[in-house]
């Protein structure tokens, strides 16, 4: 009886269809700092720098307003603004506070920082000190998909999506209309008072990883992009 169920759950086994979660993902490449979805789609992703609203003075409140306002105004595309809230990293400091301490001769300088270690660990125990960084998604999407219906749409949710590829023509043409979107964004952006860089390869690859992998990323870190093994 044993051995029966014991073959009944080996050809269970062997039916279980198994399927990558990178099926579900909708990234399908990022190639020259631009990130290529399933759909055939391009996304370029810019980290914005932040500014200290309540410290502002009432007019320059006002003035930063009618800036965001003129902004989103001038926009005739969608764009996403993420908030990125993670748990900030302090062991690098702490690991020069260390190396600082056995050079230190002075017993009464090494007295302080010990101290000064222990009052950052009491800090970091009470709460956890979080980091947020500020990203706009900028899109362009050669073909507008119009024609597909509202159940089509529920069901490619929860199957993996078939893979447009592109070629490098359609890539260079589609990547200079999502350029010219980027610069008109960022020009815009600066007259708020605020700095915008556009992520590059490496850059969004590791935005990616930290992303999907909110727990192992602060752990195991990425690896260069010139030092990964791309399978064709």
């Amino acid at each position: 009886m044993d051995n029966k169920k014991e073959m009944q759950n080996k050809a269970l086994a062997g039916n279980k269809i198994v399927q990558s979660t990178q099926l579900f993902l909708d990234v399908a490449e990022i190639r020259n700092g631009i990130v290529i979805m399933k759909d055939g789609t391009l996304r370029a992703v810019m980290m914005i720098s932040s500014i200290n609203f309540a410290l502002k003075s009432e007019e320059e409140q006002e003035a930063i307003v009618n800036a965001y306002v003129g902004f989103l105004n001038y926009l005739d595309f969608p764009i996403q603004i993420v908030i990125q809230s993670r748990k900030l990293d302090i062991s690098p400091y702490m690991d020069r506070l260390k190396e600082r301490e056995g050079e230190i001769t002075n017993e009464l300088l090494r007295r302080q920082i010990i101290d000064y270690q222990q009052y950052i660990n009491s800090l970091v125990d009470l709460g956890d000190i979080m980091s947020k960084k500020f990203f706009i998604v900028v899109p362009y999407s050669p073909l507008e998909d119009q024609k597909k219906s509202f159940m089509s749409r529920v069901s490619a949710l929860f199957s993996p999506g078939q893979v447009i590829r592109l070629n490098q023509e359609k890539f260079d043409k589609y990547s200079y209309s999502l350029t010219q979107r980027v610069e008109h964004v960022k020009m815009h952006i600066t007259s708020l008072g605020l700095e915008a860089a556009v992520l590059d390869t490496q850059s969004l690859i590791e935005l990616y990883y930290n992303v999907y992998n909110p727990d192992t990323s602060p752990q195991q870190k990425m690896t260069d992009t010139d030092h990964l093994r791309l399978e064709d």
